[in-house]
């Protein structure tokens, strides 16, 4: 709440609520082999439901718009947010089975995983020239702080989205992760800050991305198809935020002591960067804060179960920044 009692403009989510179901093993299987699991767990996830839960729990008003299903994995996933105190005024039930990922979790903590996207893909089609979304969603972006957006829902849906916030001037910040396809143009031109990782950068502009200035390059691409800045996610090399005329601006990974489960980091990190922005921080402010909240992410299994709180955030900022004095 402000010093005056009203509440800060909300962080809006739209996106995809998943079921992560998690397997850890020693190694990918080879063609046609099959190997045992240490171990199986079922989590909360997703890349639009990670986000909000993750902004929420960063003590900032969000709401969440997305599709599940009628089913135990949905109120898994309701349950979660609900408890990270996320706003579920606009969650969905539809008939088709919640989306589920299965997340192949390797020593060091790194990841595969593959999607199965269920009801995240069953939007009203717009037809003769009706919309996906309710009026009600409409109002409730026109006074948002920041619309969050990700690629594992229908592209018409988040094109629709960015057109309403482009016009009431409410910024837009796109995850680049979920599906490999081609962004639709009329959907750069409404980003205000795209935020891929090197790969996803790499595949968005065809340009390599080995090296800072490759990176720096392949962003300066992606400002030229539109968007305003481009926040680059380069794991445990940091991060840079890539803006027309002006310098790029670096920030350093804070490193975990062990990573358990990289997860959820990227996302927890763009919303931490969005929750930073909205509250009024300069961009660097916003990557160091944005830094800090991935950086605790990466130490315990599970997306959602592993997002920190403010208070954590600004603990582990404290204390990086008393170090590098």
């Amino acid at each position: 709440m402000s010093a005056r009692g009203k509440e800060a403009p909300p962080l809006v989510v739209i996106g995809s609520a998943n079921a992560d179901i998690y397997v850890e093993i020693a190694r990918l299987p080879k063609e046609g082999e099959t190997i045992v699991a240490k171990s199986g767990h079922t989590f909360p996830g997703g890349k639009g439901a990670n986000q909000a839960a993750c902004a929420a729990r960063l003590s900032h008003p969000t709401y969440f718009i997305g599709q599940v299903g009628k089913d135990g994995y949905a109120t898994l996933i309701h349950d979660a947010m609900e408890t990270a105190g996320v706003r579920l005024d606009y969650l969905n039930k539809v008939e088709a089975p919640t989306g589920h990922a299965v997340v192949m979790l390797q020593p060091g903590g790194q990841n595969s995983i593959i999607v199965v996207a269920g009801a995240n893909n069953c939007w009203p089609h717009p037809e003769n020239g009706s919309k996906q979304l309710h009026v009600a969603v409409e109002q409730l972006i026109q006074r948002a702080g920041a619309v969050l957006l990700q690629r594992e829902i229908p592209d018409s849906v988040n094109i629709e989205a960015a057109r309403i916030a482009r016009k009431e001037n409410v910024p837009v910040i796109m995850d680049a992760g979920g599906t490999d396809a081609p962004f639709p143009e009329e959907l750069l031109e409404c980003i205000t800050v795209l935020s891929p990782n090197e790969t996803e950068l790499a595949r968005l502009t065809m340009m390599p991305t080995e090296t800072t200035e490759q990176v720096i390059l392949a962003a300066d691409k992606c400002l030229e198809m539109g968007v305003e800045e481009v926040l680059v996610k380069l794991g445990e090399h940091g991060s840079v935020l890539v803006r027309r005329g002006r310098p790029p601006i670096f920030q350093a990974a804070i490193l975990a002591p062990v990573v358990i489960d990289t997860t959820g980091a990227g996302d927890t990190f763009t919303a931490a960067f969005a929750v930073a922005l909205v509250e009024g921080k300069v961009p660097a402010d916003a990557l160091q804060f944005a830094t800090a909240a991935a950086s605790l992410c990466v130490r315990s299994k599970g997306a959602i179960p592993s997002m920190p709180d403010k208070r954590a955030v600004k603990h582990l900022l404290e204390g990086a920044l008393s170090d590098t004095r």
